[in-house]
Order: C-alpha cells, then structure tokens, then sequence
C-alpha cells in the first residue's frame, strides 16, 4: 500500500479535533488513516475498503500496539464514492475517539490509553488534500 504524508508531534489532546479532506482514487481498493503516538502505537487505524482483504464497502476499526493488532471494529455504513471528496473529522475523547463521516459517526475506544494523540498518517488510494486540527 503506498504511503502518504506523516505528521508527527500534533499534541492533539481530548476536547480537541482532526479535520481531514482529500480525494479517493478513482480506482480506489481500500485507504487508510492511523492516529496514534507513532508508527508502532496506533490507537485508531482506520480502514475503509472498497474491495479489499475479503470486505466489500466496509470501514475496518483497529488499534496497534507495539506492533500487535487488537480485536477489529467493522462499521456497515460506507459513505465513500470512487473518485469523491471525502472529509472525515476525529474527535478525541478522554476514553475514546468520535469518528465523524457524511451522514454517520460512531465511537472507538482508545485501547492505548493516550492522553496525547502526536502522529497521523495516511496510506493508499487517498491523496491528502487539507488537514487541520482545533
């Protein structure tokens, strides 16, 4: 899967949110989006899938620590198009984070624990076109 941009040290705390914009490929399989502490500690991967790994039109939830994966949280609601806009928002949470799409939101827990989220980064068929935080 190819790798999109990485930022680090965002210092997103609860109370605040990531707000992220792009655009799906045409030809779309699957993308995805980790927030987290780093690379190896993931507290959201967030995977929707087009056709991909045996799902249809399906949001994969996981978390990652220390290079092992958690249980994964799969979401029906799919309001992704080949070739649209997507903006997808993250809330953090004391406890958890508020993921919001078009027409739906639902929660995940934060199996690390984090009191600061600093990494986020992007993978696949999505092209970053405006992140930002509040």
């Amino acid at each position: 899967m190819s790798c999109g941009p990485v930022c680090t040290n965002l210092g997103l705390k609860p109370g605040q949110r990531l707000i992220v914009k792009g655009k799906i490929s045409p030809s779309a399989k699957s993308f995805v989006m980790n927030l987290g502490k780093d690379a190896s500690q993931v507290a959201l991967h967030f995977n929707p899938r087009f056709d991909a790994h045996g799902d249809v039109n399906t949001i994969v939830c996981n978390s990652k620590k220390v290079e092992e994966w958690g249980a994964e949280h799969r979401e029906s609601v799919f309001p992704f198009q080949k070739g649209g806009i997507a903006e997808i928002t993250f809330v953090v949470n004391q406890n958890d984070l508020t993921v919001h799409l078009p027409g739906h939101q639902f929660t995940f827990p934060n199996r690390l624990g984090l009191s600061v989220f600093d990494y986020f980064e992007t993978q696949g068929d999505f092209t970053l076109q405006s992140i930002s935080w509040e």
